[in-house]
């Protein structure tokens, strides 16, 4: 059974509405005052993402068809793969700047809204590009075999933050208070408006979630070509990252297999770019792939721990 054919600009208008009633819900309602979020709570705020997401995935299947569902469940759980190493990035930002931990929700909340934007925004330019120029599909192809080898071999240390050239550059042009003002982002002293440490973590969320895009968007033009596809399962990983963020944050150093998991996962996706003018892998293949190699690499990790050092 089909639903009638919507058109494409109202589908937009009304999945951007939907959105944005759940933003403003989260904060204007749900988190309104600053809090610790619990594990409890932030399970069950994970639940209602995939659900959520899950019931879209529905919608899809009855208005787009059956194998636009299967390339939106293939391109949300690649998006939330990915994001999951995006987690182990933030919790060292949110360590390093040693942000209380009432107020990660609101750091979250933020760099997740210009996420969005930023996202929207290269969604468009990819799908512009592969729409003209063909070749771009190579390019893809072989920056994400190349990131997905870097991966593997990339460190986990915290990197000196201070001497990012984002924080150097903010500091540069922009006056920073030395200490937090609660949860404040700016404050006026002195009659001049200074930005406060909070503000300033959230830029570098925000730009350490542009770098994960450049990896993630042309990962999924993989798996559908559909830019509604994409622009949806990737705003349905993208919001539901701070709940996972809650949820798992504390157990983020078991996993220790995941990363080359989603090393795996990116050169796969990578060689399927390659390979498409000659072979079209079938999205069940694609799926599968994804879902055995997450899932072989989260057991590995359970059941071989890490020998740390003594």
């Amino acid at each position: 059974m089909m639903l009638p054919v919507i058109p494409e600009p109202i589908l937009y208008t009304g999945f951007i509405v939907l959105v944005l009633l759940l933003l403003a819900l989260d904060l204007g309602v749900f988190n309104k005052t600053p809090h610790v979020v619990k594990v409890s709570e932030a399970v069950g705020w994970t639940v209602f993402w995939v659900c959520l997401a899950l019931l879209f995935n529905l919608f899809v299947y009855f208005e787009k068809g059956p194998m636009a569902a299967q390339e939106f469940f293939a391109g949300y759980l690649l998006e939330q793969s990915l994001s999951v190493d995006n987690i182990f990035v933030i919790i060292l930002i949110l360590k390093y700047f040693k942000v209380a931990p009432q107020y990660h929700h609101k750091v979250l909340f933020w760099g997740i809204v210009g996420a969005l934007v930023m996202r929207g925004s290269m969604i468009a330019i990819g799908a512009a590009l592969i729409a003209t120029f063909h070749w771009i599909f190579y390019v893809f192809g072989a920056f994400l075999i190349f990131t997905g080898i870097r991966m593997a071999f990339s460190d986990e240390e915290a990197e000196e933050l201070e001497a990012n050239a984002v924080v150097r550059i903010a500091r540069r042009y922009l006056r920073i208070t030395p200490d937090y003002h609660q949860e404040r982002f700016s404050i006026i002293k002195d009659g001049v408006r200074w930005f406060t440490p909070l503000f300033l973590v959230v830029i570098v969320v925000e730009f350490t979630d542009l770098v994960f895009a450049v990896d993630s968007i042309p990962a999924i033009f993989a798996v559908t070509k559909d830019p509604f596809i994409v622009f949806t399962s990737n705003v349905f990983a993208v919001m539901g990252l701070r709940s996972l963020f809650f949820a798992v944050a504390g157990v983020m150093g078991i996993f220790h297999y995941l990363k080359y998991g989603l090393s795996i996962i990116l050169s796969f996706i990578g060689v399927k770019m390659l390979i498409h003018d000659f072979y079209v892998m079938p999205i069940e293949i694609a799926l599968g792939v994804i879902a055995v190699v997450l899932a072989v690499s989260v057991v590995a990790s359970i059941l071989l721990p890490q020998q740390k050092d003594a």
